[in-house]
């Protein structure tokens, strides 16, 4: 493996070169793949519809094709299950990734196209590597195994030419041999469905691998990663896998569980870098040792729009390209890309931290806030503010969300915070006051809400009994891969759910 390590670290460099070449070039880069996107596709269903072949710039796209959301191509989606083709996209798709998101009960499939797994998520996994050993020449990942703890496959039971999983199924699906012999556990135990079950035998099957890095989403690595230790006896994963030297993770914040890994892998050396890899697609990958600050990557056959956060909900709002977008805004993110998804909007907002190169941050979804009285805050919002009442009441998030509370009688409103802790605050009042005092201070309209409590009284913090987002999870069905707790929402479903959950348990 020392060889193939070497062999690997030479080949991935040669990509670097392209890479900044889309740094130094991104409109032209972007130009030409919303050129070939809409070539590609003038003969699909949808481009005929569209009249794709009269298409001569970005105005008249835009004019003929409104803004989608899953709701709008979901008819097209359906026939797709039962095996129709040509429909979004001309290149055959027989693979559909099962959105894991919280924001709605309905399950989603979204086309994966062969394009879109070598051109989009593929190359996006190469970059990753390709960026981290750049970044650090002396890296000796392949050295050992990658764990990676991913979602469940399953066979759609609509067509035999059509199989549905969480991405991260669908791509070890697909994964090339070179990759797969790097990986760990077998197929067999990454695939479960049943999560729990999974959670143990990954556990077993892993402890005595010589694992080098992991990949996945915290919450769920963190269940695994305990286990492993109460199996063990070991004291940090270090004792486990002494050659642990990488974390790629994404789906979620990672602000939130950075102090528990690193308690839990006691190392300075160890490398944590950010992905956004979504069901729609690949589209940012961390290159700086900045948190949280991803590059936007260009070429991966994905075309972007942006829209102000501002004008969300508008009839007919008008979009921004890369040329045009202002550092620091809020932006609800639109796609066009090689598997078959037009104008989609894909329900994240970031921001751009810088402009050359396009750096962004993921700062919420166009669902998840609380603007109940006119406050407006995200998830930004949120995790600043518990990121800074953590430091300073040396406390550990374990997970949370959080609510509106409505006006009741001469009770003004307030906002429900649901917190499980890793460790509780060394101040339990001081952490809601630095909490609400760190919200005054990043959000304007929170601050004047909570003037003198005329519409917003301090939030009310409960500090939920150990294990309670996983029971509410379970109850859902919705253990394991991408899943995630809702960080935010504007109305009191989730929370309710929650309580009455640990009232059961009770």
């Amino acid at each position: 493996m020392t060889l193939f390590n070497s062999v690997f670290t030479w080949f991935m460099k040669k990509r670097i070169h392209q890479i900044e070449l889309f740094m130094k070039y991104p409109n032209e880069v972007q130009e030409e793949w919303f050129e070939q996107l809409v070539t590609r596709a003038e003969n699909t269903e949808w481009g005929k519809k569209h009249h794709y072949k009269s298409i001569t710039n970005l105005t008249e796209f835009k004019e003929r094709v409104p803004i989608q959301t899953y709701d709008t191509l979901k008819p097209y989606i359906e026939r797709m299950l039962q095996g129709e083709q040509n429909v979004l996209w001309p290149s055959e798709i027989r693979w559909f990734a099962k959105s894991s998101g919280t924001t709605n009960d309905r399950s989603k499939f979204i086309p994966v196209s062969e394009d879109a797994l070598e051109e989009c998520h593929f190359k996006g996994g190469r970059d990753m590597l390709t960026i981290y050993f750049n970044n650090r020449p002396d890296a000796r990942m392949f050295t050992g195994k990658i764990l990676t703890l991913g979602g469940s496959h399953q066979i759609s039971q609509l067509s035999p030419d059509t199989s549905f999983g969480d991405l991260s199924a669908v791509l070890m699906k697909n994964l090339p041999l070179w990759a797969e012999f790097h990986r760990t556990p077998d197929l067999d135990i990454a695939l479960l469905e049943n999560f729990e079950e999974k959670i143990e035998r990954m556990a077993y099957a892993t402890k005595d691998v010589n694992v080098t890095s992991i990949s996945g989403v915290p919450t769920w690595n963190l269940l695994l990663f305990k286990r492993i230790l109460e199996i063990t006896g070991k004291k940090n994963l270090l004792e486990v896998w002494p050659n642990l030297e990488m974390y790629f993770h994404g789906a979620v914040n990672f602000t939130p569980y950075r102090e528990q890994f690193k308690k839990l892998i006691p190392s300075e050396d160890m490398y944590y870098l950010e992905t956004y890899n979504a069901s729609e697609g690949f589209f940012g990958i961390q290159d700086t040792k900045e948190p949280g600050e991803m590059l936007l990557m260009l070429d991966y056959g994905v075309f972007y729009e942006f829209l102000p956060i501002e004008n969300l909900g508008e009839e007919h709002p008008r979009t921004l390209t890369l040329d045009e977008v202002q550092i620091g805004k809020n932006y609800a993110l639109i796609i066009s890309t090689n598997g078959g998804l037009w104008r989609y909007m894909i329900g994240d907002t970031i921001k751009f931290t810088s402009l050359d190169p396009f750096r962004i941050q993921i700062t919420g979804r166009t669902k998840h806030f609380i603007n109940a009285f006119g406050e407006e805050v995200i998830i930004d919002n949120a995790e600043r503010a518990l990121e800074e009442a953590c430091m300073q009441t040396d406390a550990i998030i374990r997970d949370y969300t959080a609510a509106p509370v409505y006006f009741n009688g001469d009770e003004c409103g307030a906002h429900e915070w649901l917190i499980e802790f890793e460790k509780r605050p060394s101040e339990f009042e001081r952490f809601v006051d630095i909490m609400d005092e760190t919200l005054r201070r990043v959000n304007s309209d929170y601050d004047a809400k909570r003037f003198k409590d005329m519409a917003l009284r301090r939030p009310i913090v409960r500090n939920m009994p150990e294990g309670t987002f996983f029971n509410w999870m379970k109850e859902k069905g919705k253990l394991g891969g991408q899943h995630k707790v809702p960080r935010l929402a504007n109305n009191r479903e989730y929370v309710d759910a929650i309580l009455r959950v640990v009232e059961m348990v009770e």
